[in-house]
């Protein structure tokens, strides 16, 4: 008698790792991107903050960007790569210590969803290089866009406009 429930207990612990829960290895392939080095590349080429951030999807510390407090003209372009991601005419104060935007320059960035806080974030990547960048959010300015664009400043170089 004291055998069935073992046996019950068994079948559902195998039945639950069915070859429909195994990962498949064709869903498993990485985006290539136009912009593509090892990983000892991107340590080469990248500080220790940049990184982490843009390669291993870390976040920088709040209010520790000098570009959160940047007001001058210019373009906001991926550090790894070079692309442009937001202009400066976009850029506003959100008070959360990261450089916003309430918008993108098309087809530069890529989106994704984030799941690692245990709740769904839309991710924003380079779409030149994969670079991760940060997250946008629904709280922006609502006569623009309504969109934030939580980025981290150690993802971004400045390219100030020629006047």
């Amino acid at each position: 008698m004291k055998t069935l429930p073992l046996i019950l207990l068994l079948s559902l612990v195998f039945s639950c790792n069915s070859s429909a829960q195994k990962k498949d290895k064709a869903t498993q392939k990485t985006k290539e991107f136009k912009v593509s080095k090892t990983d000892a590349e991107w340590k080469a080429k990248l500080t220790a903050e940049q990184y982490h951030v843009l390669r291993q999807a870390g976040t920088e510390r709040a209010f520790s960007s000098p570009l959160n407090d940047n007001h001058e003209v210019g373009t906001y372009v991926c550090a790894a790569c070079k692309t442009p991601l937001y202009k400066s005419e976009h850029k506003f104060d959100s008070g959360t210590g990261w450089p916003s935007f309430d918008r993108v320059i098309e087809g530069n960035v890529a989106f994704s969803t984030d799941k690692k806080l245990g709740y769904m974030r839309n991710e924003e990547h380079c779409a030149t290089c994969g670079g991760h960048l940060g997250h946008v959010f629904d709280d922006g300015p609502r006569k623009t866009t309504g969109k934030r664009h939580c980025i981290n400043g150690a993802a971004l170089e400045f390219v100030p406009s020629n006047k």
